[in-house]
């Protein structure tokens, strides 16, 4: 062993320091939270796995009983603790109450979709006739701009309200201003002090903002707003002698937007998307309903599905198709209407996959040839050949494939680059971006710690990845030299029953932020695997007494634990992973999805 102190040595989870992913596997529970689990155990008469996973995310006894039934009614804050909600609220009812045309101008992703169909479905069910704009991802760019603020106005818009985008738009909203047409922002997006002039900006991230909701996403920012629209509208007389809005039925796309902006999965987000999931499962909107089906989503609807299956069908129309599709479907009251543009959307999902395909091997390529020659603390590739719209997939998968950031930039014929970076936790991706931007490096760019956007010149490309090497190396050092995979607890193939997972659904919803419980099973035969469909792994685990579990590796037939499987078909091996329900052909079954592998014989460094 070379490199662990003795208190990392006994935490070590089946003595694995170093596993087919380079991983130490280690207890997720410290010592502390150890002691936390055996009090929620006793205290609340909780089954000892159940009490682990939830001390592990760091709740204690006296918060258990809430934790397991997450409430909007305790979770939710004053609507007007936000900077500037109060005004927004104003300015909003007095357009309502004199009837006059509202403009949304929302983002291209599935949160500015979500936002912008909440609010919208909201307007109508009040009897008004909104209009929405999703910008051009490749024309128009990111966020408000003057001709599409000149467009709507000249079609008739009397205030213009953006979602999910806005908080910058200084250049926009003077045009915005010179037409006297008013303008609410609501936003999530880190700012830095200065903020443009507007009717009323709304943005926990905002630097005065003491709300201490800054982790929501736009779509839940969204509904607090509405939660406080209603209050005012109900105050003013607006429902006498007709049905109050239901804001509980928009809590689907609230739940929707949230996970596909991969937000922490904590506090009020936690309830939204706990509720949101229970009012999805109702098939109560039409375009959700029909992109489910579309989608091929079976069972009881999970953040899964809204993460992998639904969000990307969604986005697919932002990155390569008319970006105005996700809102449609999700505001449409016709039923056939929804499954037109569900088909749609479906069709463009398998092109943009094609495109993402030749894509990443492209980038993987140049990718490798930069940690040969250079080893930057960023990745930064790029093409005149790649389509802008599928950067930010592509950024993903190297983050995913070298663990640290990525950039993918898309150039056109000027050398104009649009970028799309994903970081790694430690590593403040967005607030580097700022600094770039402020030292003339790039022509913008901003986001968030975890996801930030560009837009940089091909020649200062050299220059731009130095900048990123300076400012962050330390920090992608400290945050790699610890690889590790956090285990919640160890299980056999015949503890893996449908039972145990009812009971972690009760600290669920799992995601960002709220890690889904990593189970080892310890030298399990591998008595089948094989690849199957997109490069995934099919395998079949067996415990001691014969029971089997079945089990997925996504798209691994070429990443070491992969290939480990496929390598040793009647063999033990540990395996790591976690564990969710399968309910093809309509039998519930449960699945290990594969995380990580290790040979029994070969643990140590």
């Amino acid at each position: 062993m070379i490199g662990l102190t003795g208190d990392e040595e006994r935490r070590l989870v089946l003595g694995v320091a170093k596993s087919a992913n380079d991983n130490a596997w280690r207890e997720r529970l410290s010592a502390a939270q150890a002691r936390s689990a055996m009090a929620i155990s006793q205290l609340h008469g909780l089954p000892d796995v159940l009490a682990r996973v939830m001390a592990a995310r760091d709740v204690v006894p006296a918060d258990a009983n809430q934790f397991l039934e997450p409430s909007l009614k305790s979770l939710m804050p004053d609507p007007s603790k936000l900077v500037d909600l109060d005004a927004a609220v104003e300015r909003v009812a007095d357009a309502v109450t004199s009837g006059k045309k509202i403009a949304i101008f929302g983002d291209y992703d599935v949160d500015g979709a979500t936002s912008s169909a909440v609010f919208a479905k909201y307007l109508q069910w009040l009897g008004l006739e909104p209009v929405i704009h999703i910008p051009d991802r490749i024309i128009e760019g990111y966020g408000p701009n003057g001709p599409a603020i000149e467009a709507l106005h000249a079609d008739g818009a009397e205030l213009l309200v953006t979602l999910d985008c806005g908080s910058t738009s200084f250049e926009a909203f003077e045009t915005a201003e010179s037409l006297d047409l008013d303008v609410v922002v609501i936003d999530h997006h880190q700012v830095g002090e200065t903020l443009p002039t507007v009717s009323a900006l709304v943005n926990p991230n905002r630097q005065d903002d003491l709300s201490n909701q800054g982790h929501l996403a736009a779509v839940g920012v969204t509904f607090l707003f509405l939660v406080g629209l209603n209050r005012e509208l109900r105050q003013r007389g607006v429902f006498q002698g007709r049905k109050e809005p239901d804001l509980m039925a928009l809590l689907d796309l609230v739940a929707l937007g949230t996970v596909c902006d991969v937000v922490p999965l904590v506090g009020l987000n936690r309830a939204y998307v706990t509720r949101g999931l229970a009012v999805m499962h109702q098939r109560r909107n039409y375009g959700l309903t029909a992109l489910s089906d579309t989608a091929r989503v079976s069972g009881k609807p999970a953040p899964y599905h809204l993460g992998f299956l639904i969000g990307p069908r969604i986005n697919a129309g932002g990155r390569i198709g008319d970006a105005a599709l996700g809102a449609r479907l999700l505001t449409t009251e016709d039923p056939m209407e929804a499954r037109a543009i569900a088909e749609r959307l479906d069709q463009l999902n398998t092109e943009r996959q094609a495109m993402e395909a030749a894509m990443l091997e492209q980038a993987g390529a140049e990718a490798v040839l930069a940690l040969e020659e250079r080893d930057p603390a960023v990745l930064l590739t790029g093409s005149e050949d790649w389509h802008p719209g599928i950067v930010g997939l592509i950024a993903s998968r190297l983050k995913e494939s070298h663990r640290r950031p990525a950039f993918a930039v898309a150039y056109d014929e000027t050398g104009k680059g649009t970028g799309s970076g994903r970081s790694i936790p430690g590593v403040d991706l967005g607030k580097t971006v700022r600094k770039a931007v402020e030292d003339g490096l790039l022509e913008k760019g901003g986001g968030h710690a975890m996801a930030a956007g560009l837009t940089v010149r091909r020649e200062k490309a050299a220059e731009l990845e130095a900048f990123f090497n300076t400012e962050l190396k330390s920090d992608v050092e400290a945050a790699t030299a610890h690889r590790s995979l956090k285990v919640d607890a160890a299980l056999t193939a015949t503890g893996a029953t449908l039972d145990l997972l009812e009971l972690l659904e009760r600290a669920g919803p799992y995601g960002a932020g709220h890690s889904e419980p990593v189970f080892v099973f310890p030298a399990h035969r591998i008595s089948f695997a094989d690849v199957v469909g997109n490069g995934h792994v099919r395998a079949t685990l067996a415990s001691g007494d014969g029971t089997a579990l079945k089990a997925i590796c996504f798209k691994a037939d070429d990443k070491p634990h992969g290939r480990m499987l496929l390598e040793n078909r009647g063999r033990n091996l540990h395996v790591a992973g976690s564990l969710s329900i399968d309910t093809w052909q309509g039998t519930p079954k449960v699945q290990l999805r594969i995380l990580d592998v290790a040979d029994p014989q070969r643990t140590r460094v």
